[in-house]
């Protein structure tokens, strides 16, 4: 099976930028990567040489195989649903979850080979990414595990829509990520591996150059720290380097959310991030949630438009004894 219950991973920020409300080492990131490339391979052929339709049908025995076998990603299925339906998930609420992270993987198969025709795809509000780009000058693409991240990226880069390059780490799901970039070394050069410092001064010499730089704004890793911002009812970790290094260093931020739709529709929404201008963020807890709270806002929008696009098949909240610090 080639489903990983954590799903792609992006890096949170690109260095010890920022304070917090206090260290936190995400469980997501500790999670083992589940699945096989092995699998994956097979699947990929079936994909490839028997057609797409094929290839969703075996989507169903791997989604109940994964609701049945992993415990804690059920778990936090159950939690999430439950939170963001405002009830008791049914089966086919959870199934369907599971169902619809499985089918944007396998779309990713579809994407890396360049094949975009295969989708519908209608994007929202693009005209600020022309513009932006007509401007001359780089800034933040803000994304989340909500839909398919790999969306921007085939747009960005198979389309030549955009010059792009996207902050990632690389190590989390290591096999099953190589293996898919593997099959477009074009589309795998645009990633900016996470490597401490070094990072901070990469990802600046691609804003001053004008590209985008596609991060994700809603898991923070292991040595990275967090503030807290109200999501869904209750109080969440965010991370808190992308929007700091926005407002330290003047670049905009345009949020991105590519949301799967069934079959092969996908909505892309676009939308400007208000950032503090340069030098006018203190470093305290306060005026940093204030910073990241309307992100955490949009976030929770995009997320009740499509809560069975939400991949972060953790406990988001820290909900068991023990994990809030």
């Amino acid at each position: 099976m080639f489903l990983h219950t954590t799903g792609p991973s992006s890096a949170s920020h690109p260095s010890s930028i920022g304070q917090a409300d206090a260290p936190l080492g995400q469980r997501w990131h500790q999670l083992p990567e589940r699945g096989s490339t092995a699998a994956l391979a097979l699947i990929t052929w079936i994909a490839t040489v028997i057609g797409r339709p094929a290839a969703r049908l075996l989507l169903y025995p791997i989604a109940l195989y994964f609701l049945v076998t992993a415990a804690a990603a059920r778990r936090a299925s159950m939690l999430f649903l439950r939170r963001v339906l405002g009830r008791a998930p049914s089966w086919h609420n959870r199934f369907h979850h599971f169902h619809c992270f499985s089918a944007t993987i396998l779309d990713r198969i579809f994407l890396l080979a360049g094949q975009l025709d295969r989708f519908e795809i209608e994007i929202h509000n693009g005209e600020i990414v022309i513009d932006q780009l007509a401007a001359g000058r780089g800034c933040i693409l803000l994304g989340s595990h909500l839909g398919s991240f790999e969306m921007l990226r085939a747009l960005g880069v198979i389309h030549r829509r955009f010059p792009l390059k996207v902050l990632m780490d690389v190590e989390h799901n290591r096999h099953i990520t190589r293996f898919l970039n593997a099959r477009n070394r074009e589309v795998a050069e645009t990633i900016i591996p996470l490597r401490g410092p070094a990072t901070l001064l990469e990802v600046m010499e691609r804003l001053e150059e004008g590209y985008l730089i596609g991060m994700l704004g809603d898991r923070v890793l292991a040595d990275g720290r967090a503030v807290h911002c109200r999501f869904l009812g209750a109080q969440a970790p965010f991370p808190t380097g992308p929007l700091l290094l926005a407002a330290a260093t003047g670049f905009p931020v345009i949020l991105v959310f590519a949301l799967y739709r069934g079959k092969n529709r996908y909505d892309v929404h676009f939308e400007r991030l208000a950032v503090p201008a340069e030098g006018r963020v203190q470093s305290s807890s306060a005026s940093i949630r204030a910073l990241a709270q309307p992100y955490a806002d949009r976030l929770e929008h995009y997320t009740r438009l499509a809560p069975d696009n939400w991949f972060n098949f953790y406990d988001f909240w820290a909900e068991e004894a023990g994990q809030r610090r």
